[in-house]
């Protein structure tokens, strides 16, 4: 039997990379992203995409150590509230 012709094909990402996610908060739904490459501004739309975790949206709001920020570059980490749940080691990419 050929159960490849039967597997899912994975849509190519769009958009430039930009980060990794470090970590999450289940209890705020919050994830911190180190930049690595890039900027990123409230209002950019991103890809959260991972393992087992793949979904896009619109950065409503950005802090770093408890501040309201409205945009970070290369070499910082900051935290992004987002609607589903990420892990460490999700690729981050600015749509």
């Amino acid at each position: 039997m050929i159960f490849g012709l039967f597997r899912k094909k994975e849509k190519p990402v769009e958009g430039e990379p930009i980060g990794t996610v470090v970590h999450y908060f289940p209890h705020v739904k919050a994830s911190v992203i180190k930049i690595d490459k890039g900027t990123l501004s409230v209002g950019d739309h991103i890809r959260v995409k991972g393992h087992t975790t793949d979904f896009q949206e619109k950065i409503p709001s950005m802090q770093i150590e408890h501040e309201a920020v409205e945009s970070v570059s290369a070499g910082q980490e900051v935290a992004v509230k987002v609607k589903g749940k990420t892990r460490r080691g999700d690729q981050v990419y600015k749509l």
